[in-house]
């Protein structure tokens, strides 16, 4: 079994956490606070996540795996823990939205020990001490030696840990799904705003928008993509709430440029025009209720 911290124990951290107890593995939380209890709301019923907490980079020694799952913006703080997690040079996951997940590690790692990871999860954080998981997680990687070795950590559990020939699709497939999400930071509405064909129209928009941008950059993806995605929103809970939407409706800083901002940087490289994206970065940043000189959570 493998010693593997987790670096940000945010929804998706927090659902990490209690699969890989579930493997066997001993698991440490890095936190900035004490978290006294930390349960995942299952529909099979609840989960309790038992590991050690580590408050600061001090207290940490080196591990076999590190997980990252800090918000995308929030490469600094991660950084912070890497040096005596990763003394021994471990392999580093990366499990963060959008699509350059080497490239924000850049100046902290090697590209050849960050293990990007595509991260599929339904799942919120009502309260501190509890996260609500209303599916399966899906966890995607490259088919290499890293990629491999990182699925072998989700054996026997519930997760659908897999490896793709073809990372890159698979990332910009996720990107595009994430796109439309914009609608729902920008309205404060979940899941059931797609129920109406203007708002339904509009997030398609996006999402073409970004399936260009995917294809000018090597991925391959399908014409009707974009309404699939749709009918997977409506067919969705109605009451989902993204992470976008509920960084947004909470006043903290959200991943707006790792998603649709990273749709508008990228485009343009390849001379593509994204309008739809750029007016969302845009009135989402006139909208936030983010106040920069406070910190995040």
């Amino acid at each position: 079994m493998a010693r593997i911290a987790i670096v940000g124990v945010g929804a998706i951290g927090s659902v990490v956490a209690a699969l890989l107890e579930e493997a066997g593995h001993e698991v440490l939380l890095c936190v900035r606070r004490p978290l006294p209890e930390l349960t995942i709301d299952r529909a099979s019923g609840p989960v309790k996540v038992a590991a050690r907490r580590l408050l600061s980079p001090g207290e940490a020694s080196p591990v076999d795996w590190i997980l990252v799952a800090t918000k995308a913006y929030d490469v600094a703080g991660a950084a912070a823990w890497l040096g005596p997690l990763a003394a021994n040079g471990c392999p580093v996951a990366v499990l963060q939205n959008g699509v350059e997940h080497r490239e924000r590690f850049a100046s902290h790692l090697p590209p050849d020990r960050v293990v990007p990871v595509v991260v599929d999860c339904p799942v919120e954080r009502p309260q501190p001490s509890t996260v609500r998981q209303r599916g399966i997680m899906h966890l995607t990687v490259a088919d290499d030696e890293w990629g491999r070795a990182f699925v072998r950590l989700f054996a026997g559990t519930q997760a659908d840990a897999k490896t793709t020939g073809d990372f890159r699709s698979a990332v910009w497939l996720k990107l595009c799904k994430n796109s439309a999400g914009v609608i729902n930071a920008l309205v404060l509405q979940p899941n059931r705003v797609f129920a109406n064909e203007a708002v339904a129209e509009a997030a398609r928009q996006i999402i073409r928008e970004c399936i260009a941008v995917a294809r000018a950059e090597g991925a391959v993806l399908d014409d009707s993509l974009a309404d699939k995605l749709i009918a997977g929103y409506r067919a969705a809970p109605p009451d989902g709430v993204n992470s976008l939407h509920a960084d947004q409706a909470a006043g903290r800083p959200t991943e707006i440029d790792a998603r649709n901002g990273a749709i508008v940087r990228i485009g343009k490289r390849h001379g593509i025009t994204t309008p739809c994206n750029q007016m969302a970065v845009a009135l989402l940043g006139a909208t936030s209720r983010w106040n920069p000189s406070v910190s995040g959570p």
